[in-house]
């Protein structure tokens, strides 16, 4: 029996400074299908989240909050883990880069592995440094003297830290992804990192003074400095595996097979990261998948304007499927997306309620009644539309096309559809058709399983598969049809 292949994917770990929104609902769900997908595939798959819990602005959030980092840390954490449980969401582990235990010791292993090939250096530096990004930016990144992207005045700081040498791995970085040993998708990412890379990496900021950042890493053998984000948050992806003790696990699962980030950290996970690791002498992780952002009726979501959506809540009022469908279909795997209740509730109703959901019924209201069907009866022809879709399918699974997969697995929903429509089995009772709709409607129920996980389950225990026997039973209804208040003067869009 041949071995199964390992394939390990991990999302970023989200700063827990606030509680999680949809944009980190996204990045959670597309890892979910491509663990889940490789699973359906016969691999061994190591799936890993978190939490990346250190640093100035947690630290300055939770003294405004009157809490302890620990404490609000605690919090949002929580957060983060149980909107992983709630999006019903597959992860093996959950790692938190607090973690004394766990994390701690991964993250100095792979400091002191770095520092002993000399690429680690101390330094006095001054330079502007932006809470909100948690980094040192240059006067280029301003925008009318403030941060473009949280649109406050970075701070002037003048400090010793250590540094680490990324310039002496810039060359490499680039060789390694122009010749494939580091997969960038979508190519427009990785021809944006390259882009960079031609300028030259220059040495980062390692460590901050720990007067000034006790909330952290300690930095080995010198604990006047705590570690900055770099060998901190990335270490993340080795600690998860027990990199610290060299565990079975670690030496099975590492490289990681894919990150699943947004677009805003690439540089750090495709630069940095990359030197890091080439320092340290570990493998490099195999590819990076870099997603978008979703936006909030046109505009960006943000808390300061009050369009941050809730996915606790969009799960409690439309289903977790319904949520999970919205991200994979509406949201372009690898462009910006919008999210409105407009947008939502017509994909809803015309994919799920009337489209899938219809299909469902119809198939099993019909074969229902007659007991027991022989998969011998079907039409070859059938099985073999059947496999042209699997085929497009899983072309699109392996380039990270999420919502072009999906689009794929509804021309098979409209294609038994139309089937229906032309063989009318309520009216001819034609047994050949009610056994090539129910393969049919198997077929689109074992595509989703990746997708929406808890319909497709439903739909194959009622098909009754038992060999090439079924034993059909109705589903009742999976997506009930949502009824749109009309629009008036008090009440402008749904």
């Amino acid at each position: 029996m041949k071995k199964p292949n390992k394939f390990y994917v991990t999302t970023s770990v989200p700063y827990v400074n606030a509680a999680p929104h949809l944009g980190f609902a996204l990045e959670l769900v597309q890892a979910d299908v491509v663990a889940r997908y490789r699973r359906s595939k016969g691999d061994d798959v190591f799936f890993s989240t978190g939490a990346d819990e250190h640093g100035a602005k947690i630290a300055k959030t939770a003294e405004a909050a009157g809490l302890s980092p620990r404490e609000l840390t605690d919090q949002n954490a929580g957060k983060f883990r149980e909107l992983a449980v709630r999006l019903n969401i597959s992860n093996d582990d959950f790692i938190r880069t607090s973690d004394e235990k766990r994390h701690f010791p991964a993250a100095q292993k792979l400091w002191r592995r770095i520092a002993e090939k000399g690429d680690i250096f101390k330094k006095e530096y001054e330079g502007l440094y932006c809470v909100g990004c948690e980094a040192f930016i240059t006067a280029k990144d301003l925008t009318d003297g403030k941060c473009a992207t949280h649109e406050k005045e970075p701070e002037k700081i003048k400090e010793e830290n250590y540094f680490f040498r990324l310039s002496k791995h810039s060359e490499e970085i680039g060789r390694r992804i122009k010749n494939g040993e580091l997969k960038i998708i979508p190519q427009t990412r990785a021809n944006e990192i390259l882009s960079l890379i031609e300028g030259g990496l220059e040495d980062v900021s390692f460590s901050r003074p720990a007067k000034d950042l006790p909330w952290g890493v300690p930095v080995p053998d010198d604990e006047s400095q705590t570690m900055y984000v770099w060998c901190d948050a990335l270490a993340n992806y080795l600690s998860v595996l027990g990199y610290a003790e060299e565990s079975e696990k670690f030496k099975k699962f590492w490289p990681a097979d894919i990150h699943c980030i947004g677009k805003d950290i690439l540089r750090f996970h495709a630069a940095i990261w990359p030197g890091m690791l080439l320092s340290a002498g570990l493998p490099l992780p195999r590819a990076i998948f870099v997603h978008g952002f979703i936006g909030a009726d046109g505009r960006k979501m943000s808390k300061s304007l009050g369009n941050v959506v809730d996915p606790f809540g969009l799960a409690e009022k439309y289903g977790v499927d319904a949520v999970r469908y919205y991200l994979l279909r509406e949201i372009p795997a690898y462009e910006d997306g919008d999210f409105s209740r407009a947008k939502f509730e017509n994909r809803y109703n015309g994919d799920l309620a009337n489209g899938l959901g219809n299909f469902a019924a119809r198939v099993l209201t019909l074969a229902a009644k007659d007991g027991k069907f022989s998969e011998k009866n079907a039409d070859e022809s059938m099985k073999e539309k059947i496999s042209e879709i699997q085929k497009t399918v899983e072309k699109k699974m392996e380039e990270y096309r999420f919502h072009e997969a999906l689009a794929a697995v509804w021309e098979l929903i409209s294609f038994g559809d139309e089937y229906v429509n032309a063989t009318k089995p309520w009216e001819t009772n034609d047994q050949k058709a009610l056994v090539n709709l129910l393969i049919i409607l198997e077929s689109v129920a074992a595509l989703l399983v990746p997708f929406l996980p808890e319909t497709a389950q439903k739909i194959i225990s009622c098909v009754g598969r038992d060999g090439e026997a079924f034993s059909p039973k109705k589903c009742g209804i999976l997506f009930p049809r949502l009824v749109t208040p009309p629009l008036t003067a008090e009440n402008p869009k749904p």
